[in-house]
């Protein structure tokens, strides 16, 4: 049995969860609304304010999916509720970013500019402080959707171990490597 298809989901407040009897779950929360197809080997029961996880069969394929939908759909039940906010630094002598709307428009050290259409269930913000990174901020209730969109944001210039140009987690720590001066000492 998984250990973490075990734990039970709190639901909070003004979020309304429904379990079909096609193994669909849709949650709806004030920030938006999640659904997720759940593999018919998983069972899922809803008593007094938790949802609770279960297995038909005892396979290794099974526990896998217990811990699995157990995770994607807590991660529904935080994101209609709060949401998740992911923060992007961009080093590089005259990288930059700026968001009208729904497009973003990347200046990365290429001879031309990146622009990335945003689907309507992102939220961004960039900042450019003198003296301060560029930094880029993206709000969404759907945590699968906001990773796959910092992944193609990271694409576009991976950080590399260098001099640490790139985009960045705002608090990532990079591993640098030295030069080709260090291995002539």
């Amino acid at each position: 049995m998984s250990r973490i298809g075990k734990l039970p989901i709190s639901i909070p407040q003004g979020v309304t969860v429904n379990v079909s009897d096609k193994n669909e779950v849709t949650v709806k929360g004030k920030l938006g609304e999640l659904k997720q197809k759940v593999h018919p080997s998983v069972k899922i029961s809803q008593e007094d304010g938790h949802l609770h996880f279960s297995v038909t069969d005892n396979s290794k394929q099974s526990n896998a999916y217990h811990g699995l939908y157990r995770a994607l759909v807590h991660n529904m039940v935080v994101g209609v509720s709060e949401g998740f906010t992911t923060e992007l630094e961009m080093v590089g002598v005259g990288y930059k970013a700026t968001a009208t709307g729904q497009v973003i428009e990347f200046t990365l050290g290429f001879s031309h500019y990146i622009y990335l259409e945003l689907c309507p269930e992102i939220k961004v913000e960039t900042t450019a402080e003198k003296g301060k990174n560029p930094m880029i901020k993206l709000t969404s209730f759907d945590k699968q959707l906001l990773g796959q969109v910092v992944a193609k944001i990271r694409s576009f210039r991976a950080p590399e171990p260098y001099k640490g140009k790139g985009i960045k987690f705002k608090d990532e720590v990079l591993r640098r490597k030295a030069g080709k001066t260090a291995a002539k000492k």
